[in-house]
């Protein structure tokens, strides 16, 4: 792909020629089934070249497995060991993670995760994973993987992030430049259940992967407990962006993940419906969680 300054919002070739690029490529990959992995251990030389490739191209790849998890631990486990194979290592440092710092996504009461919307199963609107971690500590990629399906809904829709600002582009080059401001987005300073305190999180929405150069985003379309920069613009970028994902656009996809299928990702936006699980302890919808600092390695490295 060709390669270009994203904060360079003339419309110059190298625009046109990458955005040309873009939406070819994207539309190649996006409706292809997903990688079939022998295990997720051992996912095999060439079910990870291909998922390396969909995530240089639309940035998230998904995947399925044959076999059945033994259990949350061994799983998530085994999910450590496949993100190996793609250079993501180090886990977030998440409180609510397991031994292994995969966090399991499942209904509970739990005091440390009371009022968290993803420990429930109401829906979750669009975002980026950490949006609200500060700058040294930005969420990256990480990996969902469905251990059991919920009974009813629990759908999540995926948009490559790059498209986002193509998009948003196209309607208004002012709107990017705002939104790539270092102080576009702040989420307010919160107490967490432990009483330590997560400071206030300040800095831009799109900005460029200090490794690769690789477009990132950061946001939420939630409406309280973030302050957009006061400034027409900003304001107005944000309100076109947010109508933009209710809309829908034809490179976004929705999934609903089985047991055994999961997506690898470099933190684009998603949501999730919401969802219903069975009356028993062994019909809970349970999908793990791991991110990382650092993107899915690449061969591809697109635009700078």
């Amino acid at each position: 792909m060709n390669t270009f300054v994203w904060s360079d919002l003339s419309p110059g070739e190298a625009w046109k020629a990458w955005r040309e690029t873009k939406i070819r490529l994207s539309e190649s990959v996006l409706d292809r089934p997903p990688v079939a992995l022998d295990a997720l251990r051992h996912p095999g030389a060439e079910a990870v070249a291909e998922m390396k490739y969909r995530c240089s191209v639309c940035n998230f790849a998904r995947y399925e497995v044959p076999e059945a998890g033994e259990s949350v631990e061994a799983t998530s486990e085994a999910l450590i060991g496949l993100a190996r194979h793609f250079g993501l290592v180090g886990p977030e440092d998440h409180r609510s993670a397991g031994s292994h710092g995969v966090v399991a996504l499942r209904t509970s009461s739990d005091e440390a995760k009371r009022g968290y919307i993803p420990y429930t199963r109401r829906p979750l609107s669009w975002h980026t994973d950490g949006y609200y971690n500060m700058a040294s500590e930005r969420v990256q990629g990480f990996i969902l993987h469905c251990f059991r399906q919920a009974l009813l809904g629990g759908e999540n829709q995926l948009l490559d992030p790059e498209i986002a600002y193509l998009r948003l582009r196209d309607e208004n080059p002012d709107y990017v430049r705002a939104l790539m401001h270092p102080e576009a987005m702040a989420i307010p300073e919160n107490r967490e259940p432990d009483g330590s305190l997560r400071p206030e999180s300040v800095g831009p929405v799109f900005f460029p992967d200090k490794i690769t150069g690789r477009l990132q985003m950061r946001y939420t379309a939630r409406t309280r407990s973030i302050r957009w920069r006061d400034d027409e613009t900003t304001l107005a970028a944000a309100d076109w962006l947010r109508d933009y994902l209710s809309s829908g656009d034809p490179l976004m996809r929705q999934v609903r993940l089985q047991a055994g299928q999961g997506i690898v990702n470099n933190n684009v936006l998603h949501n999730r419906t919401g969802f219903e699980d069975g009356a028993s302890e062994e019909d809970v919808r349970i999908v793990l969680r791991v991110r990382f600092q650092a993107r899915v390695a690449e061969e591809l490295h697109g635009a700078a």
